[in-house]
């Protein structure tokens, strides 16, 4: 199904053949409607999922910011692959209607473009979308991937695929309260470390050095996150963990996923580092890693370099699947309380003894 927004579209004379363009339909209806709001829906990632009313005004001035950003033209071409009830999917729709796009809808699965043959100028991604269309990314001139963190390995996997054209990669950071993504982080061509935030969006950090955003087009609150960031000046700043995922062991403040983008540039399968009830630590890290146990991703892992001994875990245990939210995301609260008990046989530690004195950190 095919959305030209360059024309006017009379939506009584289409048509929907699958339920997810049905969806679609729906939410041009309430766009298209003299209501001021549309409702959005939150991941439930980093918390219980929950409903609330956004200003179109604001999602138009979303939409005009990352258009612009991207340098998309009337005309151009777009494509959904991303559920309508979430603001990434909404957003992609309201992105094709300011700037005058024409949309390609296809159903949000995890390979959404195995059919796609032409060349289009925008989509957004998910990470597990985009690794399994690695074969077809090329076709995508501007792709941007949220959602989830971006793993050093898919990143290596989209520099391969990318290379003999002039496409442009980013890695997003934003939330449902931002409409979607506040900053980009370029992967492709060049591998940016810092993202850079869009016009109309000034940070700073709180007492916890935790990333607070202002952007009063988009949302009139000043947003305090949970996540901590490093700032390279006052337009550039590097995600280094959440808050609520830090894990204190033995005294030590353990960023989980610092760890895990190093674990990542060596094996290829998801990894989560949780901390667990101990007596002695306090908590005790434990890497868990999705798929199968073998001896290939046993060897990979002694690669990886840690910061210090003590960043290394002190379990690995191998799940058939992670937990996740119904968009998709990892739902490492779910993990962790799925692991926070007393371990059995079923977990290996494949780490030397190390004793049980991690050093402090002042």
């Amino acid at each position: 199904m095919i959305f030209d927004f360059s024309k006017n579209i009379a939506l009584e004379s289409l048509s929907s053949e699958t339920a997810f363009e049905e969806k679609v339909m729906r939410f041009l209806e309430e766009w298209f409607s003299a209501a001021k709001t549309v409702s959005v829906q939150t991941s439930g990632s980093t918390g219980k999922p929950k409903k609330f009313h956004i200003e179109k005004e604001r999602m138009l001035h979303s939409a005009k910011m990352t258009c612009d950003f991207l340098n998309l033209n009337h005309g151009d071409s777009a494509l959904l692959c991303l559920p309508v009830e979430y603001i990434s999917g909404k957003m992609m729709i309201v992105r094709s209607i300011e700037r005058k796009l024409k949309l390609h809808v296809v159903n949000p699965t995890s390979k959404p473009i195995e059919n796609l043959n032409a060349q289009i100028d925008f989509c957004a991604m998910s990470p597990l979308q985009v690794e399994n269309s690695l074969d077809k990314i090329q076709l995508i001139k501007n792709l941007i991937i949220g959602g989830a963190q971006v793993s050093e390995n898919l990143k290596k996997e989209i520099e391969k695929s990318c290379l003999s054209v002039k496409n442009r990669v980013f890695e997003t950071y934003g939330m449902s309260e931002t409409l979607s993504h506040i900053a980009l982080k370029e992967i492709f061509p060049t591998a940016e470390d810092y993202f850079t935030i869009l016009d109309d969006v000034e940070i700073s950090k709180d007492e916890r050095g935790c990333l607070t955003i202002s952007a009063p087009k988009l949302n009139p609150q000043i947003l305090k996150t949970n996540d901590l960031v490093e700032f390279k000046n006052q337009k550039q700043f590097r995600f280094l963990g959440r808050i609520d995922h830090v894990i204190n062991s033995g005294g030590l403040k353990i960023y989980p996923e610092e760890l895990e983008r190093l674990v990542k540039q060596q094996i290829s399968n998801e990894t989560i580092f949780i901390g667990i009830k101990n007596e002695s630590l306090g908590e005790k890290l434990i890497l868990i890693i999705e798929g199968t146990e073998n001896p290939e991703v046993i060897d990979q892992l002694s690669l990886v370099k840690y910061p210090s001994k003590n960043h290394r875990p002190k379990e690995t245990i191998f799940i058939e699947n992670f937990p996740r939210t119904p968009n998709g995301k990892i739902d490492r609260l779910a993990l962790k309380k799925k692991f926070d008990l007393p371990q059995t046989s079923s977990s290996k530690d494949i780490t030397p003894n190390e004793g049980n004195s991690p050093y402090s950190k002042s």
